[in-house]
């Protein structure tokens, strides 16, 4: 047997006699949950390396931010310094073993006094952290066009669409001002 839907009013008047529950309060947001833990963490443990990372080029300079990156800051016992563990290019940890002092002034200067007062140095891949340019090398034996050579450079890449030019002209410069191509011009 089919059965008739409640009408507006029926269904208003139903929903009036049960009593509903209240909705749920939803969870907090994790970090307000965690803040008060966090503050006690940071205040027993101290800042570790991932506060020195988005620094650490301020803190040791271009050069050795290129070839370092700090991996863990491990707390001393009772109040002593601690170890920075720093990341390094491998042909590079003979630089950073020697010029370890000075990291550690610097590092102490930014954590505060006495937070590390060893170095652990373990090789391995590292980034370049990102915001540094590649540093320009100079090319061993180039050397730049003469007048009348970049002239007839330019001459010969006109024709070439625009996208191409400038490439080409590098390779120009580059075959040009090689010093072995050189002796094999002279030798015309």
């Amino acid at each position: 047997m089919a059965r008739t839907l409640p009408t507006d009013a029926e269904v208003r008047e139903i929903l009036s006699r049960r009593r509903t529950r209240p909705a749920p309060r939803p969870a907090p947001k994790a970090g307000r949950a965690l803040q008060g833990l966090i503050k006690e963490l940071d205040a027993k443990f101290g800042r570790g390396a991932s506060a020195l990372e988005p620094r650490w080029t301020e803190i040791v300079g271009e050069r050795l931010a290129r070839v370092t990156l700090p991996q863990k800051l491990i707390k001393g016992r009772g109040g002593a310094g601690g170890t920075l563990e720093l990341r390094v290019a491998g042909p590079a940890a003979l630089l950073v073993q020697h010029q370890s002092e000075e990291i550690l002034q610097r590092v102490n200067l930014f954590l505060g006094p006495g937070s590390v007062d060893k170095l652990r140095i373990a090789q391995g891949p590292v980034k370049a952290p990102v915001g540094l340019a590649k540093p320009a090398r100079p090319r061993a034996g180039a050397k730049p066009l003469a007048a009348h050579e970049e002239a007839e450079l330019k001459a010969a890449v006109a024709e070439a669409p625009d996208a191409l030019k400038g490439p080409l002209e590098r390779l120009g410069r580059a075959v040009l001002g090689d010093p072995h191509k050189g002796r094999e011009r002279a030798g015309d």
